[in-house]
C-alpha cells in the first residue's frame, strides 16, 4: 500500500510540473508578443511634414485680389487667418484751386497681406492659381519642416508619464502629499505634449501660406478746404481803409487820454510860464 501511494504522489507532481511549465511558456509567449508589438509601434514612426510657403507679387488691384483669394480659398477648403491693407504715401502736394479751396495731389501705393490656411495636398495647386493672378512675382518660397521625431518623442514620453502616474497612485499611502504633487506635474506635462502633437497634426493637415501683394503707384486728386489763414484776409483797399479808420480811432482815444490829464497839463504849463518869468527877470538884472 505504501508503494502504491508513493507512485500516485510521483505522478501528481509530474502533472503539476508540466502544467506550470505550459503556463510559464504561455506567459513568456504573451510577454514576448507584447514587447514585439510595443517595439513595432514605437519604431513605426508616422511622417509629420509641416509645409509653409511665402509669396510676394504685384497685382492690378489689391482689394479685388483679396476678394479673389478668399473665393479660391473657400473653394479649396482653406481659410484666411489674417488680412491687412496699408497705403504708403510716396508724394503729397497741395496747389491753390480757388480762394477757399486747394487741389491736393497724392501719390501712394497700396499693399496687402493675407495669411491663409490651405489643405496641404492642395498647396501646390493654390500657388499655381496665385501665379496666374499676379502681374509680376517678386519671390516665392516653400519650406518643409519634418516633425516626425518630435511627434514620436512626445508619444513615448506620454506613455511613460501615464505609467509613472499609475505607479505613483499605487505607492505608499504615507507619502500622499508628495505623490499628488508629482502626479499633477506629470499630468500637466502629458497635457502639454498632447497639445503639441495636436497642433502638429493640424499644421500637417493645413499648410500656412503668407501672401504679400501690392499694386502700382496711384495718383489721387481731391479738392480740399484751404487751411491757409492768410488767404482769407481782405484785399488791399479794404485793409487800407480799415487801417485809416483804425488810426483815426487811435487818435481820438489819444485826445480823450489828454482830456483826462487836463489838470496835470495845466500845472505843467503854469510851471513853464513861471520858470520863464523868473529867468527873464534874472537876465535883466
Amino acid at each position: 500500500m505504501m508503494k502504491k501511494y508513493l507512485i500516485y504522489g510521483i505522478l501528481s507532481l509530474t502533472v503539476l510540473s508540466c502544467n506550470s511549465e505550459k503556463k510559464s511558456g504561455a506567459y513568456e509567449t504573451a510577454d514576448s508578443q507584447k514587447q514585439s508589438s510595443t517595439s513595432s509601434s514605437d519604431t513605426a514612426m508616422a511622417e509629420k511634414i509641416v509645409k509653409t510657403a511665402d509669396m510676394r507679387f504685384r497685382v492690378k488691384d489689391v482689394q479685388s485680389t483679396k476678394e479673389k483669394l478668399g473665393s479660391i480659398l473657400r473653394a479649396e477648403g482653406g481659410t484666411i487667418a489674417e488680412f491687412n491693407t496699408h497705403s504708403q504715401i510716396r508724394q503729397n502736394e497741395k496747389v491753390k484751386y480757388s480762394a477757399d479751396s486747394l487741389l491736393e495731389l497724392i501719390s501712394y501705393r497700396v499693399e496687402g497681406l493675407v495669411v491663409a490656411k490651405i489643405p496641404a495636398e492642395k498647396l501646390d495647386d493654390f500657388t499655381n492659381q496665385i501665379a496666374k493672378m499676379a502681374v509680376f512675382i517678386d519671390d516665392q518660397s516653400l519650406k518643409q519642416d519634418d516633425q516626425s521625431i518630435n511627434y514620436l518623442s512626445n508619444q513615448l514620453k506620454n506613455r511613460n508619464k501615464l505609467e509613472a502616474v499609475t505607479q505613483l497612485n499605487n505607492s505608499v499611502s504615507g507619502k500622499k502629499t508628495g505623490v499628488a504633487e508629482r502626479s499633477l506635474a506629470l499630468k500637466d506635462e502629458y497635457v502639454d505634449n498632447k497639445a503639441n502633437n495636436l497642433l502638429t497634426d493640424r499644421n500637417v493637415r493645413y499648410s500656412t501660406i503668407t501672401l504679400n501683394f501690392y499694386q502700382d503707384n496711384t495718383v489721387k486728386k481731391m479738392i480740399v478746404v484751404n487751411d491757409e489763414l492768410a488767404d482769407y484776409r481782405p484785399d488791399f483797399f479794404k485793409r487800407f481803409w480799415l487801417s485809416f479808420e483804425n488810426g483815426w480811432s487811435l487818435f481820438k482815444e489819444f485826445i480823450l487820454i489828454l482830456a483826462n490829464l487836463w489838470a496835470i497839463l495845466l500845472v505843467i504849463a503854469a510851471g513853464y510860464f513861471i520858470f520863464r518869468h523868473y529867468r527873464r527877470k534874472k537876465l535883466m538884472a
